[in-house]
């Protein structure tokens, strides 16, 4: 794919096929990753990779433990609720999901399942679980370079026909994580990313949530207008 395709192309997928990934694929695709940017080439990021009977038993604790009322774990900070425009297009792309999927609003069974999904990796064949240096925990850059190689990630793995969703809900049983990953305690758990090939027929998997504009994010100062194809006069 050229460049442009996959950054227009890829959406977030959150329906997958069962079939396995191969090994050698996941480790092409976070090579190109750790090519993203990095603060000073500190390089916080580290990849666990599950996958069969450990992520099994990760979906398993996760769903027992949320189904009891078991409070979260999230060890990477939350922060607070959305608000105003943020929770604007939180819920937005929430009601393109329940309508993809036929969830009514009254229907608490189906919204039910439809958060176990993403305590379940949203029963992808994979999941990669993001963590950074317990060390570097205090830096403000360890969470832009973990961001910038996340993004990294999904876009390699969109580029090669695979999808992804970075999932939240799948980390914040932590203990479970832990344990059946075997994270070492000098790692901070970060993020998941549910990867495998896309299942074409999940309604969710059209669902392509909507951006602002370059005029609503962007402020241009210090630049002349000159009429497009015209050069600067030096």
């Amino acid at each position: 794919m050229q460049f442009d395709d996959v950054l227009l192309g890829r959406r977030s997928i959150r329906g997958y096929k069962p079939d396995p990934v191969p090994k050698a694929l996941i480790k092409e695709i976070l090579s190109i990753a750790m090519r993203s940017p990095s603060s000073m080439n500190t390089q916080p990021w580290n990849f666990t990779v599950i996958s069969g009977e450990v992520l099994n038993r990760i979906r398993e604790g996760n769903t027992e433990r949320n189904l009891a009322g078991v409070p979260h774990s999230r060890e990477f900070r939350i922060g607070q609720a959305f608000a105003g425009d943020h929770r604007e297009r939180q819920v937005g792309v929430a009601k393109q999901l329940f309508s993809a999927m036929g969830i009514a609003r009254e229907d608490k069974e189906g919204r039910q399942d439809w958060v176990l999904r993403g305590f379940r990796q949203f029963d992808a064949p994979v999941c990669i679980i993001v963590t950074y240096d317990r060390v570097l925990a205090d830096s403000d850059d360890t969470a832009f370079d973990c961001g910038a190689v996340t993004t990294a990630l999904v876009n390699a793995a969109w580029s090669r026909g695979l999808g992804a969703v970075i999932n939240s809900q799948g980390i914040m049983q932590s203990p479970v994580v832990r344990e059946h990953a075997q994270i070492p305690d000098d790692q901070v758990i970060m993020k998941a990313v549910a990867l495998g090939w896309p299942d074409e027929s999940f309604p969710a998997n059209t669902v392509v949530s909507e951006r602002k504009s370059v005029d609503e994010a962007a402020r241009f100062l210090g630049f002349d207008e000159q009429p497009c194809g015209s050069n600067p006069v030096n």
